[in-house]
Order: C-alpha cells, then structure tokens, then sequence
C-alpha cells in the first residue's frame, strides 16, 4: 500500500523547507507570491491531500493585478491573434494573480497613443505597449513611471529611458535573416527593395539598417533601394508595389518589414510575379500562408506571440512585486520562427 504524501515530501519537491509549506498551508505567515505558486504546483504534483486547500488559500488573499496591454489595429488579424495569446497567457501563467486587460488603438498619431495610454495606464497596475517611438509617447511614459506604472515595450522598443523592458524578437537578427534570404535565393541580379510601416518605429528600423549591413558586408554589389513606407496598409502598399514593379522591371527581392503585406501580395499576382521576385515578410496569417504555398512569398519570419505573450505577463507581475523587477530596461527576447513553402 502506497504511502500519502507527506507536507515533508511537498518541501522536498518545492525545493523549500516544511516550515514554508506550513506557512502556506495555514496563512499563517507571509509568502512570497511566487513561492506560494511553487508550493501549490508540488502539492498537485505528487497527489498531496491539501493542495485544494492550498489553492483556495491563494485565491482569497491574493492580490489581482490588471495588466493592460495597449495593442494596434483591432481588426488586423495579427493583432487579434496576438490579443487571443496575451489573454491564453495571463489565464494560463498568472491566473490566480493577474488579468489581463485589452485595448486596441486605432488611431496612431503619437499624440493619440499617448493619451491612450495614459488613459489605460491610470486603469491598471502595469502596461505594455505597441507604439512608434516619439516624445509624445515618451512622456506619457514618464508620467505612468512617476506614478508607479511600470511599461514594458512589446514587438518594437522605445528610446523612452523609463520603459521597464522590452518584450519580442531580436530584429537586428530578422533584418540580417531576411538579407540572407533573399541573398541567396535570388535567381538573378537585380535591386531589391525594402518596406516599412513607419520610420518611428525602432524595431523596423533596426530590421531595416540590419538588412542593409548584411548585404553591404556578404553581397557589396545588390542595389537596395530607398526604404519605401506603406503605413502598414494594403491599399497604400498595393498601390506602391506596382509603381516599384513599372519602374523597376529587373526587382530581385522585396522584403517587408512591417505590415501591409496583403496589398503587395495582391500586386505580385496581378502582375504576375511570383517565382520571379524572391519576397520575405513577417507573420504567418491566413493569407501569408497560401501566398508562401503559392510562391508569391518566400519565407515568413513568424513573431512567436504566445512566447512574447508569456514573457511579457511573468514580467509586468514581477516587476510590481517588492523588489521584483527586472533590471530595468532588460530586454527579453523570444527567437522568431522561419517558414518556408516546405514546412507550413
């Protein structure tokens, strides 16, 4: 007959002493939040009799924490996707501590973004943001500093020296993989272009600069051509992909850093040049994905959201515990996906 385990074999798999556990067990002491986590996932581990109590414990002196999460384009299916896995993740990892609270701005002038953020950050314990980098947006987070918001950057960071840290992908290595891409599938010679959402945003930016020196350093003789901006929208970016195409009937590459991928997608096929243009662009949605099956594009560089999503909600609880944040301005960087026509 199997013994029950003992609060002696829950200290042991918590890495914890038994006076700990008891603590926990019985409220009667203090315990740092994310002890009183370890303790309870040992106690379910090994079948203790009371983790349900343990649990219970929790969630009637716990703190909850709002997390606000200021994402873009509501309806993009990118940030929609990405709002599903910030929402998964708050659930999943922090579900007895925090929630997470959306909002989507529409509007992105700086001024606009700022006013939303401090809108929402006088709502919540901790935000992170998707924005441009601009001084507008830079004191809004100066202020929520100096009220004790702590703001993390998601997906492009900011110069703002209050930020909390950035949370995403290392896009000096997107810009250099992309060049590499397009350096060695291109099957001719030729200019290759490059697009952007927006020059203020620093994430792009650095992809963009990063594109450029891999090609200056390993492919001295490809012309890149002047950064093209699309505003990260279709209709702007299909217009000025066959305005590129007419005046450059030779294109080798393209590479899109930002969003507005549908439109340059919707003018390589009228034009009728997939296969001939080696194209690389981020984020596997629906369409990326039958445009990467049908060769319009080449390679997506996938931003790994439930991982950034994750990072971001253990960050913003940590950072608004005594003396648990994070060095400040510490980036944590999740590494992008590849895919190709041959793994989708």
């Amino acid at each position: 007959m199997s013994r029950r385990p003992t609060l002696a074999a829950v200290a042991e798999v918590a890495g914890v002493s038994t006076a700990t556990v008891d603590r926990v067990l019985n409220g009667r002491l203090p315990v740092k939040q994310a002890t009183t986590l370890r303790v309870i996932a040992a106690a379910e581990r090994i079948g203790y009799h009371a983790a349900a109590v343990m649990r219970e414990r929790l969630r009637e002196h716990a703190t909850v924490r709002r997390l606000g999460f200021c994402l873009q384009k509501r309806h993009d299916p990118f940030y929609k996707a990405f709002g599903e896995a910030i929402t998964n993740a708050a659930a999943l990892h922090a579900p007895e501590t925090a929630v997470a609270v959306l909002d989507h701005m529409d509007a992105l002038e700086p001024a606009a973004i700022a006013a939303q953020l401090l809108a929402l950050g006088r709502k919540v314990d901790a935000l992170a943001v998707v924005a441009v980098d601009h001084p507008h947006v830079t004191a809004a987070i100066e202020t929520l500093h100096a009220e004790g918001k702590p703001v993390f950057t998601l997906l492009s960071d900011l110069s703002a020296p209050r930020r909390a840290g950035y949370v995403g992908v290392d896009n000096r290595q997107a810009g250099r993989t992309a060049a590499w891409a397009i350096r060695r599938l291109a099957q001719r010679s030729g200019p290759v272009a490059v697009f952007v959402g927006s020059h203020r945003y620093l994430g792009q930016e650095t992809s963009e600069i990063s594109f450029r020196s891999h090609l200056r350093e390993h492919a001295p003789t490809i012309h890149v051509l002047d950064t093209l901006v699309n505003l990260e929208d279709a209709q702007v970016a299909h217009e000025a992909t066959l305005e590129l195409l007419a005046r450059q009937p030779d294109l080798a590459g393209i590479y899109v850093v930002g969003g507005g991928v549908a439109g340059i997608i919707r003018a390589l096929r009228e034009e009728s040049a997939p296969g001939r243009i080696v194209t690389v662009c981020n984020e596997l949605t629906d369409e990326h994905r039958t445009a990467l099956i049908d060769g319009v594009i080449d390679l997506v560089l996938r931003t790994p959201i439930e991982r950034i999503g994750e990072a971001a909600v253990r960050a913003m609880v940590r950072a608004l515990e005594p003396a648990g944040a994070t060095p400040a301005g510490a980036p944590l960087l999740q590494p992008f996906e590849l895919y190709t026509p041959e793994n989708v």
